[in-house]
């Protein structure tokens, strides 16, 4: 008789979130076991306890899920996770720390379609702006598309040291090239946009980053993507059901297009739907993190055959 599904939530902080628990139940999970407060020295024992207690022929009914705030915690986590296995009582791990990665996978692609779509043109021939880059959104967002070939800049709207800072440690981390810099003033997020070819706003939420003034000064314009589902929206003029949709306020840039949270969010959730369905019973474990979450929905968008 096969055993009942379970996934093991393991979160650095002190609640786990209510949307991933939602999402795992909804994905076909049985059963959820929520960890908090949980420290990186405590994930070797906890993914052992969880694996082998169950036979070779249930594991595969097993999962791990890491969630937090912070990037580097998550993936150092699921790393330890990994090496705890002990074949054949191997499980399936996903790590999408306050659903930056897949909100990340699905922001980035969503504005890949629109680019090859309207412009012709791929990642590696832009530059991306964003705006509030030093959160977990911007960073996982900063990260695939930097991988990706972009030419990337997070910009934090206090301190440029605090956008260097972060931009550097991923960038030894990940073998990126992010840059930072400051978007405190209406003269800064300007300069940042007048030549800019993406941008993207991941600031908190109910807060508009980039007024229509700042807009019109953007020369080479071509997609915009903001993932604020909360009046004010962070780009002025990107409406949350916008999907390719005219930026109006861009007036220099000649076909710039907007991309709106309730489309961003579509896409977020079915991947990270698909990515929990897919840890029930694969025949080999998965190890899910940004990389795989963004080549998932590139699959979901362009189908299997893109590079």
């Amino acid at each position: 008789m096969a055993k009942r599904s379970i996934l093991h939530m393991l979160d650095p902080m002190p609640n786990n979130s209510p949307f991933d628990i939602n999402m795992a139940l909804d994905a076909g999970f049985d059963v959820l076991i929520p960890y908090n407060n949980v420290k990186l020295d405590s994930v070797y024992g906890l993914t052992q306890d969880a694996t082998f207690s169950r036979s070779p022929s249930n594991i595969k009914r097993t999962g791990i899920f890491i969630g937090g705030r912070d990037l580097g915690l998550a993936m150092d986590m699921l790393k330890t996770s990994k090496q705890a296995m002990v074949s054949p009582f191997e499980v399936s791990v996903f790590a999408d720390p306050s659903g930056a990665f897949t909100t990340a996978a699905a922001l980035v692609t969503c504005a890949e379609k629109e680019l090859k779509a309207k412009h012709n043109k791929e990642l590696k021939e832009c530059s991306i702006v964003i705006f509030g880059g030093t959160g977990p959104v911007g960073i996982a967002t900063g990260i695939i598309a930097s991988l990706a070939g972009a030419d990337v800049t997070l910009t934090d709207h206090l301190s440029a040291d605090t956008a260097l800072d972060v931009a550097k440690a991923y960038n030894r981390r990940f073998n990126c090239t992010l840059k930072g810099a400051l978007a405190n003033s209406e003269a800064d997020k300007v300069q940042l946009v007048a030549n800019t070819d993406i941008i993207f706003c991941t600031a908190k939420a109910g807060i508009q980053v980039l007024s229509a003034g700042v807009l019109k000064e953007a020369t080479q314009l071509k997609v915009a993507g903001d993932v604020n589902a909360v009046p004010p929206f962070g780009i002025e003029g990107v409406k949350n059901d916008d999907c390719g949709a005219p930026l109006s306020h861009a007036t220099k840039a000649r076909g710039a297009v907007g991309i709106g949270a309730l489309t961003i969010g579509n896409v977020k959730f079915q991947l990270q739907h698909e990515l929990l369905e897919a840890m029930l019973g694969p025949e080999q474990p998965l190890y899910i993190d940004f990389r795989y979450a963004f080549n998932k929905a590139r699959e979901m968008q362009f189908g299997p055959t893109i590079d």
